[in-house]
């Protein structure tokens, strides 16, 4: 049996069963999901041992100690922690620099891509996604081979006379920037990709065929057509390259911290601080569902106006 709803035709036939059949996928959700993001907001609150790991007290002292610097031995004037304030605020211009890099090179690629004869596009895909079947950190150690101060970019630029010394590329916030769109690009590649395939082309020749112009018809045609995909892309580039830890690591150094390596820092060894840890983790989580909900709620007011 069928019924109707909001002009589409829902099957009635599992309809009692439906409950238990999406039980699996609500046991997995909630087991990797949702189990240790509640495991990280309860270790948020705890207290930090002095030899590593956790005091069963609770205590707002770690989302303190993100926001107010009080000194040593905790017995100052609360003053404002600008350090870690700094960090969060160069993570958020890193990887927004890397979602626009990404969706400047990555857009044409796509459009490339998707306008390609049907036998080859297979191939251009292979070759865009073929690098990343290799594991991150081999890639990242790559790339800062790559750029070192005598690494082939270097010696190339020299051997052709474009530079008399070698540039120092390697922990700079270049190095991390290029280390993120190099990591990220097929992410926003692929959904526009997507996007632009299922695009009907016979819009751009009606909008040519009025007279406007090539600029006219991307602007006012394709891109609002295609914007799903490309609002995709820029989510999936933006969401890790927000959180990422191994370019800035690897590539960075110690000067171009971002939130990543921050939270990577608080759990390594004994000398960690696990709750602090968990609420930079949790602030960075509630500052990503934030920018999504408020996407999700300027996307559903433009479908109802």
């Amino acid at each position: 049996m069928a019924g109707v709803a909001s002009g589409k035709t829902v099957s009635r036939t599992f309809g009692p069963l439906r409950p238990w059949l999406l039980m699996p996928s609500w046991l997995i959700i909630g087991f990797f999901l949702l189990a240790p993001v509640l495991l990280m907001l309860v270790y948020s609150f705890l207290t930090k041992e002095f030899r590593g790991g956790v005091i069963w007290d609770f205590t707002f002292a770690a989302y303190d100690q993100f926001i107010f610097d009080r000194g040593l031995f905790g017995d100052e004037q609360p003053k404002i922690e600008w350090t870690y304030i700094t960090i969060f605020a160069r993570s958020i211009i890193q990887a927004t620099l890397a979602t626009v890099f990404c969706l400047i090179i990555g857009f044409p690629t796509a459009f490339f891509i998707a306008t390609r004869d049907p036998r080859t596009r297979s191939i251009w895909l292979f070759l865009v996604t073929v690098p990343y079947w290799v594991n991150l950190l081999i890639r990242t150690v790559s790339m800062k081979f790559l750029i070192r101060d005598n690494g082939p970019l270097n010696e190339f630029l020299l051997a052709v006379g474009v530079i008399s010394e070698p540039i120092p590329m390697v922990n700079t916030d270049f190095a991390v920037q290029l280390g993120l769109f190099y990591s990220y690009l097929p992410f926003m590649v692929l959904p526009v990709y997507a996007a632009v395939e299922r695009y009907d082309f016979s819009l751009s020749e009606a909008a040519a065929d009025l007279y406007a112009g090539r600029w006219t018809i991307l602007r006012r045609v394709l891109l609002p057509v295609v914007r799903p995909g490309i609002v995709a892309g820029c989510i999936l580039v933006f969401v890790p390259s927000l959180g990422a830890f191994l370019a800035p690591d690897l590539l960075g150094g110690a000067k171009n911290f971002m939130i990543g390596s921050l939270i990577e820092e608080q759990f390594k060894g004994n000398a960690g601080n696990w709750p602090f840890g968990a609420a930079a983790s949790m602030i960075l989580l509630s500052l990503v569902l934030v920018a999504l909900l408020f996407h999700a709620r300027q996307r559903t007011d433009a479908n109802g106006a």
